[in-house]
């Protein structure tokens, strides 16, 4: 495809629905209802929603492993009924599991992956994937050997060896320690700028935050919201108020309970708010009613983390959802 060719979207999708049987075998339910959204050219995209929402169904109906009930999905151009060999060429798929082959080296598994795709040999740009992605002094080592944060940036080689201009990233840090959860943004945004459009599922707001100029937030089977993350941003009336304190207070306060407080791993007590509703000075006045005392406190603007929760009204306890409620 020339330049001149190239889609406005990567990924353009209209009223796509999948249903399954129930597991007791009586009716259907939705795993995806509905769902329209355009992905654009060349944007990081993150499709975030708690367990249970859809994403891995509609990554796996883009991927070709799962037949949709209807509507219609584009990926690069490519219906994925009518041209489905072209459409799956264009994506590159990054599990969240960590499936490697014990015995093979990196550059090994890159020649298998892209006799796998048809890159002639001639074609293969692997040592240059290798370099990008700071394998190449690995790339004669068994992948057993490897470190998981390496083991993480090979399986983003095997999704790039045929070269698609579409990245799908399914939890990629998930497990990952927060030095190598930045090392990976920095390889994400590597990417991007080469040219490829990423797709990022994440359950760590902060990293869609960090990544994203363009999040959907899925629920039930439905986008309830798509925006550019300014956007996003800037339309929520939310604004958090962090409080330190010297001794953390009792979360069960009917005063806490009624603001709505939690307590971060930091051991400040944070209230999200709706400034048209409650200001600041009467939320300090509720504290000092409360009896708590803080030494100091900072209000900020909307996070990503709080837009969420506004959409789908989640309870939250911490800086990070857990991954058994939210993937």
């Amino acid at each position: 495809m020339s330049i001149n060719n190239l889609p406005d979207d990567a990924i353009s999708i209209h009223n796509l629905s999948k249903k399954f049987k129930n597991p007791d075998g009586k009716g259907f339910f939705y795993a995806l209802d509905n769902v329209s959204l355009s992905i654009p050219r060349g944007s990081i995209f993150g499709l975030l929603g708690p367990n249970g929402a859809g994403k891995s169904t509609f990554i796996n109906i883009l991927a070709g492993l799962t037949i949709k009930t209807s509507g219609e999905a584009i990926v690069w151009g490519n219906d994925i009924d009518k041209h489905p060999k072209a459409s799956r060429s264009s994506l590159g798929v990054v599990p969240q599991e960590l499936t490697i082959d014990p015995f093979f080296t990196p550059k090994e598994s890159l020649e298998q992956q892209a006799g796998l795709y048809g890159v002639r040999p001639k074609d293969r740009n692997i040592d240059y994937i290798l370099r990008m992605l700071d394998l190449e002094d690995k790339s004669e080592a068994y992948s057993r050997t490897l470190s998981g944060g390496m083991r993480r940036r090979l399986l983003v080689a095997k999704a790039m060896v045929h070269r698609p201009p579409i990245l799908i990233l399914d939890e990629p840090t998930a497990g990952v320690d927060i030095e190598l959860r930045v090392q990976l943004w920095d390889y994400v945004r590597k990417l991007n700028e080469n040219g490829t459009t990423i797709i990022l599922t994440t359950h760590y707001l902060e990293e869609a935050e960090e990544l994203c100029d363009k999040i959907a937030i899925l629920d039930k089977g439905k986008i309830v919201k798509s925006a550019s993350k300014k956007d996003l941003l800037e339309d929520t009336d939310s604004k958090t108020i962090s409080l330190k304190v010297k001794d953390i207070p009792d979360i069960n306060h009917p005063i806490l309970i009624a603001l709505g407080a939690i307590i971060n791993k930091n051991n400040e007590l944070i209230i999200n708010f709706n400034p048209k509703i409650i200001s600041s000075r009467e939320i300090l006045a509720k504290i000092e009613e409360a009896d708590i005392k803080p030494f100091d406190f900072d209000v900020t603007g909307a996070s990503l983390e709080t837009v969420f929760l506004s959409i789908t009204q989640k309870k939250w306890n911490g800086r990070e959802f857990n991954t058994k409620d939210f993937k």
